[in-house]
Order: structure tokens, then C-alpha cells, then sequence
């Protein structure tokens, strides 16, 4: 599999990158991983990893986190993921949280306020379009994505050694 260039050119010339993206969770929280596809003009690259304890919602997150971080420069995004806290969250309430001091409408604090800002800076160095496709229901490169991350959390419970942190922590790449 040729591997995926990172992004290069002014905003004109700027590339269509597609990032797919999933998350995946053992008990909630538990064990997770998360995996990303990169598709650029006919190449790609995979990533998955995965954590000892978190959720699910995290995983969703960290998926389009490492996907964007692989991005040298500047392109033109495409994130597709099944998750609908990752879709809604990116295109309808991550304005008002940030107006809100990051509280949600109930006046909470935001769950996963770290992954959401990180988030949203590395997706402010992009041209990102957001898009919801539903899980489980034969989209190609979901479903591809579903079993990266599964797979990857199968291997990391099989190996089990060492502590894992969350973000920030000790991941078990995907070989």
C-alpha cells in the first residue's frame, strides 16, 4: 500500500485529503483504540493505536485527532466518521460550549474539553468538511476502519504489558 504525502500548495492548489475515522471501547469506560484512514489522490495510510482505560467518545475523538495530526500543511478535509458525538459536536455544539466557557447548555463542564480543543486546533489549520455515515452499515472504509481499531485493541489485550495513560500517554501502535 503506498503511503499517503502529507498536503502541500497555497488554497487553490491545496489537496483533498479524506479522513476516515473510528473508535472503538472494551467496556465504557475500558480498554479502547482508534484508527484513521488517510485517502490522498490514491494513497493511503492507516493508523491505530491502542489505550488501557477510556471511552468510547474518547477513542471517536482521538481517531480525528491523529488523523489530522499526520497533515505537514495546509489541506482541504474531509472527515468521515459514524460517530454522532464527533459529527454534532464539530458542527453544532462546540461554538456554544466555547461561548459558554466550555459548559454545556445544563451548565456541566464539557466532557473531554482536552481532546475538543485539541481538535478544533489542529482542524483550524485545515479547510475541514464534516460527514456522518452510519456505523455498521457497509460503508467500505468505516467498516475498514472498525476492524483497524478492533484489531488493534485485540492485539493490545493479548500483549497487555506496561501502563498505558490517556492522551499524552504510552500507545501500542498498529504494526
Amino acid at each position: 500500500m503506498k503511503e499517503a504525502k502529507p498536503c502541500a500548495g497555497g488554497d487553490e492548489e491545496r489537496p483533498r485529503v479524506v479522513l476516515y475515522s473510528d473508535g472503538a471501547c472494551r467496556g465504557n469506560p475500558g480498554p479502547g483504540a482508534y484508527a484513521a484512514i488517510l485517502s490522498f489522490e490514491g494513497s493511503e495510510r492507516e493508523i491505530a493505536a491502542a489505550v488501557e482505560k477510556t471511552t468510547n467518545n474518547r477513542m471517536e475523538l482521538l481517531a480525528a485527532i491523529r488523523g489530522l495530526e499526520r497533515l505537514n500543511s495546509s489541506c482541504r478535509v474531509r472527515v468521515v466518521t459514524d460517530s454522532q458525538y464527533l459529527y454534532l459536536g464539530m458542527t453544532e455544539w462546540v461554538e456554544a460550549w466555547k461561548a459558554r466557557g466550555w459548559k454545556t447548555a445544563s451548565r456541566k463542564p464539557v466532557l473531554n474539553q482536552d481532546l475538543w480543543q485539541r481538535l478544533l486546533e489542529l482542524a483550524g489549520r485545515h479547510e475541514v468538511e464534516w460527514e456522518w455515515v452510519p456505523g455498521h452499515a457497509g460503508h467500505p472504509y468505516n467498516e475498514r476502519c472498525d476492524a483497524l481499531a478492533n484489531r488493534a485493541l485485540d492485539e493490545f489485550l493479548r500483549k497487555r504489558g506496561g501502563v498505558v495513560q490517556e492522551d499524552g500517554q504510552v500507545e501500542r501502535p498498529l504494526a
